[in-house]
Order: structure tokens, then C-alpha cells, then sequence
């Protein structure tokens, strides 16, 4: 597995895996299965080749997209498993993360992982995303905040803008719908402090439907009354 990812992100993204890497990412999949298996329903993805395209490289397409500074803040909305978080850190080693999740046992099988990896610094957010939103420690505070799978976009950028300063970035990351539910969180952009920079395809190896990633630049603060309280914004999308 190890030799093959390297390539492929190589290829596709131009990124390197030293073997130390390569390893890290073998013993990822290895753990993502044993845990799925016996204590926690992480992922309907189990082959080691289908964790490898559709976990591990559709994550470290993001840095197609944005490119961060040296050091910078990254939180995963809804990281589950990891996704693309922990990918993204072990790649750029460099980079503050925080995982949220309000999934008890997923936040245990991330600190686990991250023990296992070798991954220090991690910070690991039990909460749901509007909480985190309105945290005087998270609010704004970060420089790039990435999501995978999470909501429906007038939904998700309530989710995501609260959390990212303004100058920073966030990257959404969708299926074919990705150019419609753009249209449709024109109105909760526009009062969130957001603007859609792009949307780019992600082609990935043996994959056919299209995978999309949108990215939001943070242009203004994000009113006070945002995010609402929990499940609000799933209730009433702006």
C-alpha cells in the first residue's frame, strides 16, 4: 500500500511520502479497520486500496487548494475518523491542528491514532461545530478550517466561518452537487463574511463520480448571533 500512495500523491498532488510517512499511513488503514471492526463504527470504507484513494488522497487533495503558512492553524469540521485532518498532518507536520467531534468514541479512536503515530500537538474538541463556534478560544481564530461530508452548504458555511479569521480560508469538500449548493448559500455567505474564491474537480484513481472542493475566503467578521445554537442551522438554513 505504502509504495502505491506515494506515487499517486506524488502524481496527482505533488507531494512527497518519505518512508516514515509511508508507514504512518499503513498503520492508519490498519487501525481504522481493526477499530471498525470491534469498537466503533468509523467508516464504510474498509479496503486498504478504497481507504487509500477515497480516505487518504481525496484528504490530501486540499492542498491542491490552499496552501498554508508555515505553522498555521487548520481545524477539521466533522473530522470522524480523521478526515482530512489527519491526513493533512501528517504530510505537513508543521501545521496546529484541531479535530472537532461531538462522537465520543471517534475522539477516543483520534487519540489513539495520534498516540499510535506519533502525531504530538494535536488538539482534540469534543463539541458540536455551533459550540465551537462561539467559543472566545475558537471563535475566529483560525487560519484554515476544512470540512468533509458534513452538511449542505447554507448549512456548513454556519458551521465553518465562525471559525476562521477573517483573511483566512475554507475548504468544503463535495460531490456533484457542489456548483448548486453554492448558488444556494449565496445569502448565508454574504451574511457570514464569506466569498466563494473556487471550486475545483479532484480527480481521483478509479473513482468515478466527480469530487469538488470550494473554497471561501473569510472576508469579514462573522456577526455574534453566529453560529445559532445547536441544530438551528440545520432547522433553518440561512
Amino acid at each position: 500500500m505504502s509504495e502505491r500512495l506515494a506515487a499517486a500523491a506524488q502524481r496527482l498532488f505533488g507531494i512527497p511520502l518519505s518512508a516514515e510517512q509511508q508507514a504512518q499511513f499503513a498503520q492508519y488503514a490498519a487501525e481504522l479497520e481493526a477499530w471498525n471492526k470491534s469498537r466503533a463504527n468509523l467508516t464504510a470504507i474498509t479496503a486498504v486500496e478504497a481507504v487509500e484513494v477515497r480516505h487518504f488522497l481525496d484528504s490530501l487533495s486540499v492542498l491542491s487548494v490552499v496552501n498554508p503558512s508555515q505553522g498555521a492553524s487548520v481545524i477539521d469540521v466533522g473530522t470522524g475518523a480523521g478526515f482530512p485532518g489527519v491526513p493533512l498532518r501528517l504530510v505537513r507536520p508543521d501545521l496546529h491542528l484541531t479535530l472537532l467531534e461531538a462522537t465520543g468514541k471517534k475522539i477516543a479512536f483520534l487519540q489513539h491514532l495520534a498516540t499510535l503515530l506519533g502525531i504530538e500537538g494535536v488538539q482534540f474538541l469534543h463539541a458540536r461545530a455551533e459550540e465551537a463556534g462561539q467559543m472566545p478560544d475558537q471563535r475566529e481564530h483560525y487560519d484554515v478550517v476544512v470540512a468533509r461530508a458534513v452538511a449542505h452548504m447554507p448549512i456548513l458555511a454556519e458551521y465553518l466561518l465562525p471559525l476562521v479569521r477573517v483573511g483566512g480560508q475554507c475548504v468544503a469538500m463535495k460531490g456533484e452537487s457542489a456548483e448548486r449548493e453554492v448558488r444556494e448559500a449565496a445569502n448565508a455567505l454574504r451574511i457570514l463574511g464569506g466569498r466563494v474564491a473556487g471550486i475545483s474537480a479532484v480527480n481521483l484513481p478509479n473513482v468515478a463520480e466527480p469530487h469538488y472542493l470550494i473554497v471561501i475566503d473569510k472576508i469579514a467578521p462573522t456577526p455574534r448571533l453566529y453560529p445559532r445554537k445547536p441544530g438551528t442551522p440545520a432547522k433553518k438554513p440561512l
